[in-house]
């Protein structure tokens, strides 16, 4: 190796104190947070569904609402996970996330299972509205967390048209 070569090479090396990570915008955070809190409070009614639907194909209904349960925890996991990565601090607390959801309210008591499809299906979409209404803002900023929310999307896009085939009728 030639000792022009050799300064190149060390040319393109950058100091230590030169690296930094990237660290998200607050309205990347905000943008996330509230993907976040919709995600939780989807697992929350999701599994208050799961506890008391009733009626027909109510086998079948209980383990799909538990597909969606796992699918929400995962993706608000996944979610608070990126968020810590961007230095961000994700608010999963309850309060937090009855206060700032934009999910519609689930019934307390038994529900029929043909509500419970139409019930669950809208909140799924509304969680999914979210994502999308953010989506363009987090994508400008930082395409990998909108990787993630692509993945998210098509999961509960998936199990919302799963779940609500139940009460199609053709």
């Amino acid at each position: 190796m030639t000792t022009a070569h050799q300064t190149q090479k060390r040319t393109n090396r950058r100091l230590a104190d030169e690296v930094r990570n990237f660290t998200g915008s607050p309205r990347l955070a905000a943008d996330l947070q509230r993907v976040l809190v919709d995600l939780i409070e989807l697992h929350l009614q999701g599994k208050q569904a799961h506890w008391n639907v009733v009626g027909t194909n109510f086998r079948d209904l209980h383990l799909q609402l538990d597909e969606l349960v796992d699918a929400a925890r995962e993706g608000s996991d996944t979610i608070a996970e990126r968020m810590r990565a961007l230095d961000a601090v994700p608010d999963g607390r309850s309060d937090t996330v009855a206060a700032t959801t934009s999910l519609p309210p689930f019934p307390a008591q038994e529900v029929n299972s043909a509500d419970v499809v139409d019930l669950i299906t809208t909140r799924t979409y509304a969680a999914i509205d979210t994502i999308r209404d953010v989506h363009d803002a987090v994508d400008a900023e930082d395409p990998s967390t909108s990787d993630l929310l692509h993945q998210i999307t098509a999961s509960l896009e998936k199990l919302a048209w799963l779940i609500k085939s139940e009460n199609r009728k053709v």
